[in-house]
């Protein structure tokens, strides 16, 4: 993992180098839009399994 303040610079520097001041912004926006999908899609299953024993008339398991 990453540890300190100077790996992080470290990664933003390669990153920057990488694919350039232009693309960069462009890159961390489609980052950030698949982390709130992929977020939005956990949450939707999680519903989707504490209402599914519901619906059955079973109670709800006990997560272990």
């Amino acid at each position: 993992m990453i540890d300190s303040p100077a790996q992080i610079i470290a990664i933003l520097v390669v990153a920057l180098l990488l694919f350039g001041p232009k693309k960069l912004p462009e890159l961390a926006r489609g980052l950030g839009q698949s982390v709130r999908e992929f977020k939005r899609s956990v949450e939707g299953v999680v519903e989707e399994t504490k209402e599914a024993p519901r619906q059955e008339g079973e109670a709800p398991k006990e997560p272990r």
